[in-house]
């Protein structure tokens, strides 16, 4: 018996992940994560205009409690990622470059998005691939130039970097939170087309936007207090992870079950905890592709929504 509950668990978790994917490659949902993503990426690149100094100083203070030996080693690595990634965005604005007029006159608008989305995974995946094979190669030479450099200038590019790191941060948290606040009319686009005879729940909206801001705030305080953490291979990247996991599964699951779950049953949504887990951790993934970073908040609304609806049967 307790093997069936487990396997019906899992496999609610895979539909669920399943049908997110399929959906976001829904032409008018990639439609609107794109411009959602646009203008949210545009304001955060004003605003960080105007504050960059300010952010690059900011960065610099935490710097300066790091030791060198600790500096020198992870910023190697975070010079690394940071290669990846723009390989990755310059592998993909390339292709479409040279190839994309041509493809778009052989499929339809629709069947582009998709193949857009394809090009960033394939570039993702291809470069991985070296880096899996060359990784410790990169990260040797990025070594040693920084044991060449003076200090002051290794502290001047990595601070440079994560005034950038923050940007990117600020983007995907804000494309989180809007993507919440809008969640209701796109879950009833999902709805409509998947569930059509299943009303929603009158849902207390200022208790929910209540909770968003909160979990926003704390997510805010938590990432400046263990900030100089990032500064540690390994313990940077469960810190981060752990960080996004929280805030995607606390803000997504608020959001779909006040919309499908009664009050009295959410207390045993904790009985399911594993699964809102694994699809907040493949949502964060998202977050380490460029562009792909934009469709991670639609990807895990819906498949978070999805997952709701099949356990509320069990409920």
């Amino acid at each position: 018996m307790q093997a069936n509950a487990k396997q019906n668990k899992m496999q609610n978790i895979l539909e669920a992940i399943l049908f997110g994917f399929s959906e976001i490659l829904n032409y008018k949902i990639m439609k609107r994560a794109l411009a959602i993503g646009a203008v949210v990426t545009i304001i955060w690149s004003i605003i960080a205009y105007f504050i960059w100094g300010d952010l690059v100083s900011f960065a610099a203070s935490f710097i300066d409690l790091v030791p060198f030996s600790m500096l020198r080693s992870n910023g190697a690595w975070i010079l690394s990622s940071f290669l990846w990634f723009s390989l990755v965005l310059v592998t993909f604005a390339l292709i479409l470059a040279f190839f994309g007029n041509m493809i778009l006159e052989k499929v339809s608008k629709e069947k582009y998005s998709s193949f857009s989305l394809l090009v960033v995974f394939a570039s993702a995946a291809f470069w991985s691939l070296v880096w899996f094979f060359k990784g410790s190669y990169i990260y040797a030479q990025f070594l040693k130039l920084l044991n060449w450099l003076p200090f002051e200038t290794v502290e001047a590019s990595l601070a440079y970097l994560m005034g950038l790191y923050f940007v990117y941060t600020a983007i995907i948290v804000t494309m989180l939170l809007v993507t919440s606040f809008f969640s209701e009319s796109l879950l009833e686009e999902i709805r409509d087309k998947n569930f059509p005879y299943e009303p929603f729940l009158e849902e207390d909206e200022v208790k929910v936007s209540e909770n968003r801001l909160l979990d926003i705030l704390i997510y805010i305080v938590i990432s400046i207090v263990s900030f100089p953490l990032l500064f540690i291979p390994v313990v940077n990247f469960v810190i981060q992870m752990g960080l996004w996991i929280w805030l995607i599964k606390d803000t997504f699951v608020n959001d779909s079950a006040a919309l499908v779950i009664p009050k009295e049953k959410r207390a045993k949504l904790s009985e399911y905890k594993s699964g809102f887990l694994v699809i907040s951790a493949v949502t964060s993934l998202f977050n380490f592709l460029p562009v792909f970073n934009i469709f991670g908040p639609f990807f895990g609304e819906i498949a978070m929504f999805y997952y709701l609806k099949e356990i509320q049967k069990e409920l």
